[in-house]
Formats: C-alpha cells, structure tokens, sequence
C-alpha cells in the first residue's frame, strides 16, 4: 500500500491513493495508521479516490473528479477538514492528478463541494461560511466556560477564555465535556484568547482545539474558519480578514458575504510503502 505524509501547520495525515475505491479501509485499520508508536501517525487518513467511486461522492462526480475521504485517527469519520482539503489538493497537484489552471479546483467531500485555489506556498480552500447558533458550554477539569456553537459543515463549539486564564496552560488530554443532546455526534471546541494587531487582519485570535475523533491537535482549520467567524460577531462585523494562530502555525480565514475562505500552508513531507498486515489489530 503506497502512502504519502503531508500536514497543514501541523495537522497531520496519512494520504492514501484509492482512485478506483479499491482498498479495504477499516476504522481498526484507520486507528492503526495513525498509531504514532506502531503506525506511521496521523490526525486522520485522506484517502484519495475518484468520486464515481466512492458511495459517498458519487452524487457530486458531474462537478469533481475527485472525492476526499476523510477518517478521523480514531477510525470515524467526519463530515469536513479544512486543513485535510488543503493537504488533499496539494497531493493532487504534486502528483500530476491535476493540472494546475490558474482558477479553482473543486473537491468533492462529505459536507458537499468546496473549491481550491493555489496562492504561492499557501493553499486555500473555499468553506461553507460559518453559521453561529445557541450558546452552550465545555467543562474542562474544573472550568465551565459558556461558548458559541458553530456549523461549518461540522460541529464547533468556541470558547473564549477570561483573560486571567493562560491558553498555554489548558490540560486538553481529556476530551472536554459537553452536552449531549446539543451535540449529539460530538463536537470540536476550541479555545480562544485574543491577539495583537496583525497587518491586514480585522482581527487577530489564539486558538487551541480538542477534536472530536482525534484529541488534540496542532492545527484545525473548519476550527480556525469557527473561531473567525465568532471573532467577527465579537466586533460587530459579519465580513472580515481574521489571523488565526494555532500551535502549529498561522491560518488566515477571510469571510465574505457568501462564502469563507482558509488559507495557509500545504506540505508533503514523506512517501513511501506500508504492510498492511503489520498495522491491522
């Protein structure tokens, strides 16, 4: 089985080339990829597979070629990663599946059709605009915050921290709690402290997130799109240019009245042969 390894500001994935839907993914085997002991280690498996052929991704086959399917590292799946779709469409670039056309490139997923753009070293894909809706809570230790809940596509839930609270200093192994009949499928909740100015931002934020599926990460950019769209509420705004850093690096994430766009690093780092049969559980 042939693999590459790629990360947008270190939201890491095992990229898996299935054009014609052929390999037999399992969760169990999904969890063992991302194994960072005993498999290669990941956030999650984006398997590359032509979207006539995927279940999932035929309905949108007349508009993409090709369909990212997204896994989780704990072997479930998820509906959109933005971070995933940009590490999806530099792989298809930089093997040649497509050809590079100066427009947007469209990409079939779970959470419907986004489009893709290459800007220099940076790619950024085209997101449902965020959609901000009742307020809920995270209980974290001992800390209850109250944050906003967010749809881009998937479930967000950002929280602001007090400003006597460190970001750093958040103990994010544990997954935090949240109500179940508000998110019943789970929910990714991120943390925020505000920024500095930040030359050309309307708004610059602090994140840290703890995704549901795969515990904490560096970087997640349905979050970072989340984490925008309640900075601009914040500032009486509904459009605007928003710096987000995260562990692993800056995500840019511009909103505009129809659409929300994330932008910032793509990298493929690794290619090589794994043994199936040495991962499977």
């Amino acid at each position: 089985m042939e693999f590459t390894k790629g990360h947008g500001t270190g939201n890491d994935f095992v990229i898996l080339p299935d054009p014609d839907g052929t390999l037999d993914l399992t969760p169990g085997l999904v969890a063992a990829l991302c194994d960072r002991r005993r498999g290669l280690g990941g956030d999650g498996v984006l398997r590359v597979v032509r979207a006539a052929k995927h279940p999932d991704g035929v309905a949108l086959a007349g508009e993409a070629e090709w369909f990212m399917d997204y896994w989780n590292s704990d072997g479930s799946f998820a509906e959109m990663c933005g971070n995933g779709a940009r590490v999806f469409v530099r792989y298809l670039l930089e093997t040649g599946l497509v050809a590079p056309s100066g427009g947007t490139l469209p990409v079939a997923t779970r959470a419907g059709l986004v489009r893709a753009r290459v800007e220099g070293a940076d790619v950024a894909v085209e997101m449902r605009r965020p959609r901000l809706h009742d307020a809920a809570t995270a209980t974290l230790g001992g800390l209850t915050l109250t944050g906003a809940a967010v749809d881009v596509g998937n479930p967000h839930l950002v929280c602001a921290l007090p400003a006597a609270l460190d970001l750093a200093g958040l103990d994010l192994t544990r997954a935090p709690e949240v109500d179940a009949s508000v998110f019943p499928t789970g929910v990714n909740v991120e943390f925020t402290t505000p920024g500095g100015p930040v030359d050309g931002a309307d708004a610059h934020v602090l994140m840290r997130v703890h995704e549901r599926g795969s515990a904490e990460t560096l970087s997640c950019g349905t979050g970072a799109c989340a984490v925008a769209a309640v900075a601009l509420r914040d500032a009486d705004r509904e459009t605007g240019v928003v710096a987000v850093d995260v562990p692993g690096g800056r995500l840019t994430v511009t909103v505009t009245p129809d659409s929300c766009w994330l932008s910032g690093p793509a990298v493929l780092v690794a290619t090589g042969t794994l043994i199936p049969d040495a991962l499977r559980p």
